[in-house]
Protein backbone atom coordinates (compact mmCIF):
# COMPACT_ATOMS: atom_id res chain seq x y z
CA UNK A 1 0.00 0.00 0.00
CA UNK A 2 1.47 3.09 -1.14
CA UNK A 3 1.58 5.90 1.44
CA UNK A 4 0.54 9.67 -0.02
CA UNK A 5 3.62 11.65 -1.30
CA UNK A 6 3.78 14.32 1.32
CA UNK A 7 2.30 14.71 4.63
CA UNK A 8 0.40 17.79 4.97
CA UNK A 9 2.00 19.74 8.16
CA UNK A 10 1.56 23.29 7.35
CA UNK A 11 -1.03 25.15 9.24
CA UNK A 12 -3.04 25.86 6.81
CA UNK A 13 -3.36 22.05 5.89
CA UNK A 14 -4.30 20.71 9.16
CA UNK A 15 -8.22 20.48 9.15
CA UNK A 16 -10.87 21.13 11.49
CA UNK A 17 -10.50 18.45 14.23
CA UNK A 18 -13.88 18.88 15.35
CA UNK A 19 -15.16 18.19 12.17
CA UNK A 20 -13.06 15.67 11.61
CA UNK A 21 -13.66 13.62 14.28
CA UNK A 22 -16.89 12.12 13.15
CA UNK A 23 -16.68 9.10 11.07
CA UNK A 24 -18.09 8.59 7.18
CA UNK A 25 -21.82 6.92 7.67
CA UNK A 26 -20.57 3.32 5.86
CA UNK A 27 -17.11 3.25 8.00
CA UNK A 28 -19.48 3.51 11.13
CA UNK A 29 -21.74 0.74 9.99
CA UNK A 30 -18.60 -1.35 9.40
CA UNK A 31 -16.94 -0.17 13.08
CA UNK A 32 -19.88 -1.15 14.72
CA UNK A 33 -19.77 -4.56 13.99
CA UNK A 34 -15.81 -4.96 14.79
CA UNK A 35 -13.11 -4.44 17.22
CA UNK A 36 -9.61 -3.35 16.39
CA UNK A 37 -8.28 -5.09 19.89
CA UNK A 38 -11.05 -8.51 20.02
CA UNK A 39 -11.12 -9.74 16.60
CA UNK A 40 -10.47 -13.27 16.03
CA UNK A 41 -8.10 -15.29 13.31
CA UNK A 42 -9.66 -15.41 9.96
CA UNK A 43 -11.51 -19.10 9.36
CA UNK A 44 -10.05 -20.69 5.86
CA UNK A 45 -12.75 -23.67 6.24
CA UNK A 46 -14.85 -23.82 3.32
CA UNK A 47 -18.44 -22.34 3.34
CA UNK A 48 -17.20 -20.08 6.22
CA UNK A 49 -18.11 -16.65 6.44
CA UNK A 50 -15.25 -15.59 4.70
CA UNK A 51 -15.45 -17.89 1.51
CA UNK A 52 -18.88 -16.30 1.26
CA UNK A 53 -18.16 -12.76 1.39
CA UNK A 54 -15.49 -13.51 -1.44
CA UNK A 55 -17.70 -15.05 -3.80
CA UNK A 56 -20.35 -12.12 -3.02
CA UNK A 57 -18.17 -9.65 -3.69
CA UNK A 58 -16.71 -11.21 -6.86
CA UNK A 59 -20.51 -11.84 -7.79
CA UNK A 60 -21.30 -7.96 -7.12
CA UNK A 61 -18.11 -6.71 -8.14
CA UNK A 62 -19.79 -5.21 -11.56
CA UNK A 63 -22.35 -3.35 -9.69
CA UNK A 64 -21.51 0.05 -9.96
CA UNK A 65 -21.82 2.76 -6.46
CA UNK A 66 -23.88 4.82 -6.34
CA UNK A 67 -24.35 8.49 -7.39
CA UNK A 68 -21.55 10.58 -5.76
CA UNK A 69 -24.36 12.44 -3.51
CA UNK A 70 -25.84 9.33 -2.24
CA UNK A 71 -24.77 6.76 -0.02
CA UNK A 72 -22.71 3.92 -1.75
CA UNK A 73 -24.21 0.40 -2.13
CA UNK A 74 -23.71 -1.70 0.16
CA UNK A 75 -23.74 -6.14 0.49
CA UNK A 76 -26.14 -7.85 2.45
CA UNK A 77 -23.99 -7.49 5.25
CA UNK A 78 -23.38 -3.82 5.22
CA UNK A 79 -20.07 -3.23 3.08
CA UNK A 80 -19.42 -1.26 0.50
CA UNK A 81 -19.40 -2.69 -2.65
CA UNK A 82 -15.96 -3.35 -4.76
CA UNK A 83 -15.66 -0.99 -7.60
CA UNK A 84 -15.82 -2.13 -11.17
CA UNK A 85 -12.45 -3.15 -12.89
CA UNK A 86 -10.16 -4.12 -10.12
CA UNK A 87 -7.60 -6.81 -11.08
CA UNK A 88 -5.67 -8.00 -7.98
CA UNK A 89 -2.67 -8.21 -9.27
CA UNK A 90 -2.64 -4.48 -9.70
CA UNK A 91 -1.34 -4.75 -6.06
CA UNK A 92 2.27 -4.03 -5.55
CA UNK A 93 4.35 -7.03 -5.06
CA UNK A 94 5.22 -6.22 -1.55
CA UNK A 95 1.63 -6.01 -0.53
CA UNK A 96 1.22 -9.52 -2.33
CA UNK A 97 3.42 -10.94 -0.12
CA UNK A 98 2.27 -9.20 2.94
CA UNK A 99 -1.10 -11.45 1.93
CA UNK A 100 0.63 -14.41 1.27
CA UNK A 101 0.06 -16.52 4.58
CA UNK A 102 -4.40 -16.40 3.37
CA UNK A 103 -5.96 -18.70 1.27
CA UNK A 104 -5.68 -17.40 -2.69
CA UNK A 105 -9.20 -16.48 -2.93
CA UNK A 106 -9.20 -14.25 0.37
CA UNK A 107 -6.14 -12.89 -0.35
CA UNK A 108 -7.22 -11.72 -3.55
CA UNK A 109 -10.69 -10.25 -1.82
CA UNK A 110 -8.48 -8.29 0.61
CA UNK A 111 -6.12 -7.42 -1.75
CA UNK A 112 -8.73 -5.84 -3.74
CA UNK A 113 -10.23 -4.05 -1.24
CA UNK A 114 -6.59 -2.69 -0.73
CA UNK A 115 -6.44 -1.54 -3.98
CA UNK A 116 -10.00 0.16 -4.11
CA UNK A 117 -9.01 2.11 -0.33
CA UNK A 118 -5.36 3.39 -2.44
CA UNK A 119 -7.34 4.66 -5.47
CA UNK A 120 -10.15 6.64 -3.52
CA UNK A 121 -7.48 8.12 -0.87
CA UNK A 122 -7.34 11.62 -2.77
CA UNK A 123 -11.07 11.64 -4.12
CA UNK A 124 -13.41 10.45 -1.52
CA UNK A 125 -11.16 9.12 1.17
CA UNK A 126 -14.39 7.96 3.19
CA UNK A 127 -15.20 5.41 1.15
CA UNK A 128 -11.89 4.47 0.80
CA UNK A 129 -11.68 3.95 4.77
CA UNK A 130 -14.97 1.93 4.52
CA UNK A 131 -12.79 -0.27 1.87
CA UNK A 132 -10.20 -0.85 4.19
CA UNK A 133 -12.39 -1.24 7.07
CA UNK A 134 -13.87 -4.01 5.23
CA UNK A 135 -10.29 -5.91 4.65
CA UNK A 136 -9.86 -5.26 8.22
CA UNK A 137 -12.74 -7.28 9.07
CA UNK A 138 -11.26 -10.35 6.90
CA UNK A 139 -7.47 -10.32 8.03
CA UNK A 140 -6.97 -8.23 10.97
CA UNK A 141 -3.61 -10.10 11.48
CA UNK A 142 -1.74 -9.31 8.35
CA UNK A 143 -0.02 -5.74 9.01
CA UNK A 144 -0.29 -4.50 5.38
CA UNK A 145 -4.12 -4.67 5.89
CA UNK A 146 -3.41 -2.45 9.29
CA UNK A 147 -1.33 -0.12 7.61
CA UNK A 148 -4.22 0.39 4.81
CA UNK A 149 -6.28 1.35 7.51
CA UNK A 150 -4.12 3.52 9.22
CA UNK A 151 -3.48 5.53 6.12
CA UNK A 152 -7.12 5.51 5.07
CA UNK A 153 -7.93 6.65 8.25
CA UNK A 154 -5.65 9.65 8.25
CA UNK A 155 -6.55 10.83 4.79
CA UNK A 156 -10.42 10.44 6.21
CA UNK A 157 -9.27 12.85 9.38
CA UNK A 158 -9.99 10.07 11.63
CA UNK A 159 -6.76 10.60 13.62
CA UNK A 160 -7.53 8.28 16.97
CA UNK A 161 -7.89 5.48 14.60
CA UNK A 162 -5.11 6.42 12.53
CA UNK A 163 -3.18 6.64 15.09
CA UNK A 164 -3.81 3.11 16.48
CA UNK A 165 -3.72 1.36 13.22
CA UNK A 166 -0.16 2.73 12.35
CA UNK A 167 1.05 1.92 15.40
CA UNK A 168 -0.23 -1.60 15.06
CA UNK A 169 1.18 -1.68 11.42
CA UNK A 170 4.25 -0.58 12.69
CA UNK A 171 4.46 -2.89 15.12
CA UNK A 172 3.43 -6.10 13.09
CA UNK A 173 5.76 -4.61 10.17
CA UNK A 174 9.11 -4.01 12.58
CA UNK A 175 9.74 -0.57 10.91
CA UNK A 176 8.79 3.23 12.04
CA UNK A 177 7.89 3.98 8.29
CA UNK A 178 4.63 5.93 9.80
CA UNK A 179 6.03 7.75 12.66
CA UNK A 180 5.84 11.56 11.06
CA UNK A 181 1.91 10.78 10.20
CA UNK A 182 1.24 9.11 13.34
CA UNK A 183 2.93 12.68 14.79
CA UNK A 184 1.07 14.88 12.20
CA UNK A 185 -2.35 13.02 13.96
CA UNK A 186 -1.29 13.56 17.38
CA UNK A 187 -0.99 17.36 16.30
CA UNK A 188 -4.08 17.31 14.42
CA UNK A 189 -6.15 16.29 17.85
CA UNK A 190 -4.44 19.56 19.58
CA UNK A 191 -1.41 17.80 20.76
CA UNK A 192 1.68 19.40 19.10
CA UNK A 193 3.54 18.33 22.37
CA UNK A 194 3.74 14.97 21.16
CA UNK A 195 4.88 15.71 17.85
CA UNK A 196 7.87 17.48 19.51
CA UNK A 197 8.44 14.89 21.66
CA UNK A 198 8.57 12.07 18.70
CA UNK A 199 11.45 14.05 17.39
CA UNK A 200 12.92 14.63 20.08
CA UNK A 201 13.16 11.46 21.01
CA UNK A 202 13.61 9.88 17.63
CA UNK A 203 17.03 7.04 17.27
CA UNK A 204 17.71 8.79 13.62
CA UNK A 205 19.28 5.39 12.96
CA UNK A 206 15.56 3.59 13.27
CA UNK A 207 14.57 5.15 10.28
CA UNK A 208 15.11 6.21 6.39
CA UNK A 209 16.38 9.56 5.83
CA UNK A 210 13.07 10.31 4.25
CA UNK A 211 10.69 9.11 7.46
CA UNK A 212 13.00 11.32 9.89
CA UNK A 213 12.92 15.07 7.26
CA UNK A 214 9.03 14.54 7.21
CA UNK A 215 9.19 13.85 11.34
CA UNK A 216 11.30 17.13 11.41
CA UNK A 217 8.58 18.76 9.42
CA UNK A 218 6.05 17.60 11.44
CA UNK A 219 7.35 18.72 14.74
CA UNK A 220 8.40 22.12 13.00
CA UNK A 221 4.83 22.78 12.32
CA UNK A 222 4.07 21.93 16.02
CA UNK A 223 6.47 24.59 17.28
CA UNK A 224 4.53 26.91 15.16
CA UNK A 225 0.83 25.58 16.79
CA UNK A 226 2.59 26.50 20.08
CA UNK A 227 3.33 30.19 18.85
CA UNK A 228 6.95 29.25 18.82
CA UNK A 229 7.59 30.25 15.33
CA UNK A 230 11.34 31.20 15.49
CA UNK A 231 12.00 27.92 17.19
CA UNK A 232 10.26 26.19 14.00
CA UNK A 233 12.87 28.21 11.79
CA UNK A 234 15.92 27.47 14.08
CA UNK A 235 14.62 23.44 14.20
CA UNK A 236 13.87 23.32 9.88
CA UNK A 237 17.80 25.05 9.11
CA UNK A 238 19.39 21.77 8.48
CA UNK A 239 22.36 20.42 6.35
CA UNK A 240 19.61 18.54 4.31
CA UNK A 241 18.22 22.04 3.01
CA UNK A 242 20.64 21.76 0.23
CA UNK A 243 19.93 17.87 -0.68
CA UNK A 244 18.99 16.84 -3.67
CA UNK A 245 16.82 14.18 -2.71
CA UNK A 246 13.34 13.75 -3.97
CA UNK A 247 12.15 14.56 -0.20
CA UNK A 248 14.59 17.58 -0.53
CA UNK A 249 11.76 20.49 -1.56
CA UNK A 250 9.39 19.20 0.78
CA UNK A 251 11.67 20.50 3.91
CA UNK A 252 12.33 23.35 1.50
CA UNK A 253 8.95 24.82 1.34
CA UNK A 254 8.42 23.99 5.63
CA UNK A 255 11.75 26.58 5.49
CA UNK A 256 10.15 29.20 3.23
CA UNK A 257 6.77 29.00 5.01
CA UNK A 258 8.19 29.27 8.52
CA UNK A 259 10.58 32.26 7.46
CA UNK A 260 7.47 33.95 6.03
CA UNK A 261 5.84 33.46 8.94
CA UNK A 262 8.42 35.37 10.82
CA UNK A 263 8.11 37.70 8.52
CA UNK A 264 11.48 37.20 6.71
CA UNK A 265 9.85 37.79 3.80
CA UNK A 266 12.74 38.04 1.31
CA UNK A 267 14.82 34.79 2.62
CA UNK A 268 10.93 33.00 2.02
CA UNK A 269 11.43 34.01 -1.53
CA UNK A 270 13.89 33.07 -2.18
CA UNK A 271 13.33 29.73 -0.80
CA UNK A 272 9.89 29.18 -2.36
CA UNK A 273 11.66 30.04 -5.71
CA UNK A 274 14.31 27.03 -5.71
CA UNK A 275 11.03 24.74 -4.90
CA UNK A 276 9.40 26.52 -7.99
CA UNK A 277 12.37 25.59 -9.83
CA UNK A 278 12.46 21.93 -9.40
CA UNK A 279 8.59 21.71 -8.85
CA UNK A 280 7.19 21.84 -12.43
CA UNK A 281 3.40 20.93 -11.59
CA UNK A 282 3.28 23.15 -8.48
CA UNK A 283 2.15 19.99 -6.35
CA UNK A 284 3.55 21.89 -3.04
CA UNK A 285 1.82 25.59 -4.19
CA UNK A 286 5.13 27.62 -3.82
CA UNK A 287 4.47 29.50 -7.36
CA UNK A 288 0.92 30.41 -5.78
CA UNK A 289 3.05 31.28 -2.30
CA UNK A 290 5.52 33.52 -4.70
CA UNK A 291 2.53 35.50 -5.78
CA UNK A 292 1.31 36.23 -2.71
CA UNK A 293 4.37 37.36 -1.47
CA UNK A 294 4.38 39.64 -4.58
CA UNK A 295 0.87 40.78 -3.19
CA UNK A 296 -1.27 38.51 -6.05
CA UNK A 297 -4.44 37.67 -4.76
CA UNK A 298 -6.19 34.97 -6.55
CA UNK A 299 -9.68 34.99 -7.90
CA UNK A 300 -11.59 31.97 -8.26
CA UNK A 301 -13.18 31.06 -11.69
CA UNK A 302 -16.86 31.40 -11.89
CA UNK A 303 -19.00 27.94 -12.37
CA UNK A 304 -19.43 27.68 -16.06
CA UNK A 305 -23.19 27.14 -14.83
Amino acid sequence: MAVPDAIETSDELIQDTTDQETPATTAEATLATESTTDEKPVSTDEGSPETDSTERDEEQGDSAESQESGEPETNDRGEILLPEGIDYYDLDRDTRAGLRSLPKGLAENVGKRIIAAGQLLDSDPNRALAHALVARRLASRIAVVREAVGVAAYNAGQWQMAIGELRTAQRLLGTRAHIAMIADAERALGRPERAIDAYRDLDTESVEPEARIELLIVAAGARRDLDQGAAAVAMLQVPELKSNEPWAPRLQYAFADALADQGRIDEARTWFAKVAAVDEDDELGAAERLLELEGVEWVAEPDED
